[in-house]
């Protein structure tokens, strides 16, 4: 597969080049058993935030890398069946460039002398849609174009994978994430691949265009090999957007609006209250405040789920995170 992928990457740039001046452009390599990525996804977008994204599942290992791209203010692409990451790297190109989704697709399909066991879904950050099934997919295979949305697959154990894709995601609400969620969710009720389930991925991007992707990643998340990969990509994300608030925490006391900080950490607690990591940081923030006596119970807590935190707690001053007060050290390290 890495030979493959390195033939494929060495043709890009002369294989852009050829794409935006609407010539062909031959395929690296044929697809062999290691491009495999029979699965369902979803490529979306929303109107409301400009957010866009993708999510997949399939019966393959590590589907995220080779099959869901976005990035933020362009567009999201998912290739699958005989992936060709090529459709995702070329595609967020010539939509960067100013193409449409959908000439964005086609010119890729006529360059592509193995588009027949391709299939491809594209949304752009104006919202046009685009997707492709080849003549040689595996049935039972399916793909939707809707509003803001496409959804397809392929090798599915039943019929029907798709429309209850559609009706999920549009019935779903909440954010980009959760809605995409809930597609998948329906694609595996419906009964999925017929070969069962292993790995999952989701990506949200946000901002406008240019934004870099440390920054505009939203959600990055990867379940590369598990018995159930929906179940687990759905614990991730809940733990995310608690990271998520952990961050806004972060920033409110930055900001010095402590009140605020500790809204925000006590919300991520609530969203994943067995990790003693954010129970800790909570209380170092109220100290910062001012506040030890709501620290101690917080204190308390976290050195009884993970006892070397205590042992971290003199350490801080150092980087400025508690008061250098040895007295106050001494007592946090002593509440029991």
């Amino acid at each position: 597969m890495m030979t493959m992928m390195m033939k494929k990457a060495a043709a890009i740039p002369c294989a852009m080049a050829a794409l935006l001046l609407g010539a062909s452009v031959q395929a690296a390599t044929p697809p062999g058993p290691s491009d495999l990525a029979h699965t369902f996804s979803i490529v979306a977008r929303d109107p409301a935030t400009g957010e866009l994204g993708a999510a997949v599942q399939t019966h393959w290992f590590n589907v995220g890398p080779r099959v869901i791209w976005a990035e933020a203010g362009v567009g999201a692409v998912a290739t699958q069946s005989f992936t060709d990451p090529s459709y995702g790297v070329l595609g967020l190109d010539m939509m960067r460039a100013g193409k449409s989704a959908q000439q964005a697709l086609t010119a890729l399909i006529a360059g592509d002398d193995n588009e027949a066991v391709r299939q491809v879904g594209m949304i752009d950050a104006n919202g046009v849609v685009a997707n492709h099934t080849g003549a040689k997919a595996i049935p039972q295979h399916c793909r939707i174009a809707g509003e803001n949305y496409s959804v397809q697959a392929n090798l599915m154990w039943k019929p029907g994978v798709c429309a209850a894709m559609q009706q999920a995601f549009e019935k779903q609400g909440g954010d980009l994430a959760a809605r995409m969620m809930a597609a998948l969710d329906g694609a595996q009720a419906q009964g999925g691949d017929i070969r069962g389930m292993q790995s999952a991925a989701l990506l949200v991007v946000e901002g406008a265009k240019g934004t870099p992707a440390y920054v505009a990643q939203k959600f990055n998340l990867r379940v590369d090999d598990h018995p159930e990969p929906l179940e687990e990509l759905r614990r991730l994300l809940t733990v995310a957007r608690a990271y998520r608030f952990m961050d806004e925490g972060d920033e409110l006391f930055a900001e010095r609006d402590i009140e605020g900080a500790l809204e925000a950490y006590a919300t991520a607690q609530s969203m994943d209250p067995d990790n003693h990591e954010m129970v800790f940081w909570a209380a170092v923030t109220l100290v910062g405040a001012g506040d030890l006596d709501q620290a101690r119970p917080l204190f308390e807590r976290a050195f009884e789920m993970w006892p070397r935190w205590r042992e971290l707690v003199p350490r801080l001053p150092t980087a400025g995170l508690l008061p250098d007060d040895p007295e106050l050290i001494r007592t946090i390290v002593a509440i029991e």
